[in-house]
């Protein structure tokens, strides 16, 4: 059986000397843009990817047009073992779209304390430990925040950090067996279109995982099934002045229509498995609106009824305003991945295995969201969550405690050691 894998002080060193330099690269993608990737900033970090893979002997290292930055570590097998599985490690590189992510200021606590953190940058940011009961878990530990006016980026920079980490150590410890490793940093998993262009096939990894989540100790093999519905409102303009039984304002509609949906099932009144509807943008005058929702369940009848419910709302909505012309437009997003992972469980049952190694209780958790690998799961590359260790990401209260992502690294090279121990064939 193998033994748990320590990182050194100068491993850490590096890990957040890593982390520090990738959260200051602006690589925000942008919801609204149709061009792939979806900034050209993105590409920043790839370039800074690929350099550094290539230095530390990843002689495959490159960038493709869409900004993937794709590389491999050959495989390192004790003598006679054949017929190891090739295990892909995934994580993105942009950062979320609404929340501020350039010129980012991270700040660095050693052997934090404990007690709420203020944030430098606003006065009126503060990261309290009654929202953030974590925190009492990493007392002692290095903690990194932003400064309060943008995020921070461990959303996904933490898990690019920890597989380069990985990476770099594998290739320092020739003793140490593992399969042929696949490293893909992708764009634009915020905007919901990380593997538009990802070639599952030229990628040959048979089995994969993003560094993605949250939590430590936490593998993740479910996501949300996930739909965008975005309903367009279209009103008649007129002279205020002389509106009576004329105007027919598009603002009211759409307002009416948020209005109308169930407090039940919003994402701050839902929690664990609850499935929810969010309306999370509306822009537009008094002659067009059009407003934008996430529908999100475990399930896919869950999801069918929160849009059936949605269209009830518009419907209501709509016999209260017969002059308004009201369309609603559904669109897939993701499904859950547990659907596709349940057909071959191993790839979830080797990362609880490799956590329990590690001496770390595994925590099998459900995502309230989705990862690059919802989609890959049904494109046929089986991609379960592993944590990287960000905490309140998407606010500029986001922050990650340097422990815990060095635990994902550990962990991770933990996880390709059992795939090496359970190959199926040896001669």
């Amino acid at each position: 059986m193998s033994q748990v894998i320590t990182l050194d002080i100068d491993d850490r060193r590096k890990l957040l000397e890593r982390f520090l330099r990738y959260v200051k690269i602006d690589t925000q993608s942008d919801e609204s843009s149709t061009a792939s990737p979806s900034t050209e900033k993105q590409k920043d970090l790839a370039r800074v990817l690929v350099e550094e893979l290539r230095e530390l002997g990843v002689e495959d290292a490159a960038m493709d047009e869409w900004g993937y930055v794709t590389g491999t570590v050959p495989a390192n097998l004790p003598e006679g073992v054949t017929g190891v599985p090739t295990i892909g490690l995934i994580a993105h590189m942009d950062t979320y779209f609404s929340t501020p992510g350039g010129g980012v200021k991270p700040q660095v606590i050693e052997r934090y304390e404990g007690g709420d953190i203020p944030l430098p940058g606003d006065a009126g940011q503060v990261i309290t430990v009654a929202e953030n009961p974590n925190l009492e878990r990493c007392i002692g530990e290095t903690i990194v925040t932003s400064d309060g006016t943008t995020l921070l980026g461990a959303d996904d920079k933490a898990g690019i950090a920890e597989i380069m980490t990985a990476v770099d150590w594998m290739l320092r410890h020739p003793e140490f067996h593992h399969p042929k490793v696949r490293i893909a940093f992708t764009t634009d998993e915020e905007v919901g279109r990380g593997t538009e262009h990802f070639d599952v096939e030229a990628f040959g990894a048979d089995y994969a995982y993003t560094l993605d989540g949250s939590d430590l100790g936490e593998i993740e093999d479910e996501t949300f099934s996930a739909d965008s519905a975005v309903v367009t409102v279209e009103g008649h303009d007129v002279h205020p002045g002389y509106a009576k039984d004329i105007l027919v304002n598009a603002v009211r509609v759409a307002s009416a229509i948020v209005e109308g949906l169930d407090e039940r099932y919003l994402p701050e009144t839902t929690e664990k498995r609850q499935p929810y509807l969010h309306p999370y943008t509306i822009a537009g005058d008094v002659s067009k609106v059009e407003l934008k929702l996430l529908v999100r369940a475990f399930t896919v009848e869950e999801l069918h009824e929160r849009e059936d419910a949605l269209r009830e709302v518009i419907a209501a909505v709509g016999e209260r305003f017969p002059g308004a012309k009201i369309d609603l437009a559904i669109e897939e997003s993701y499904r859950n991945m547990a659907y596709k992972i349940a057909e071959d469980p191993k790839v979830l049952e080797y990362a609880l295995e490799a956590v329990k190694r590690q001496g770390i209780e595994p925590k099998r958790q459900a995502i309230r969201g989705g990862t690059d690998g919802s989609r890959l799961s049904f494109m046929g590359l089986l991609t379960p969550n592993i944590w990287a260790g960000g905490q309140a990401f998407h606010s500029v209260k986001e922050w990650v405690c340097l422990d815990w992502m060095a635990k994902a690294a550990e962990t991770t090279l933990q996880l390709l050691a059992v795939w090496v121990e359970r190959s199926p064939e040896t001669s």
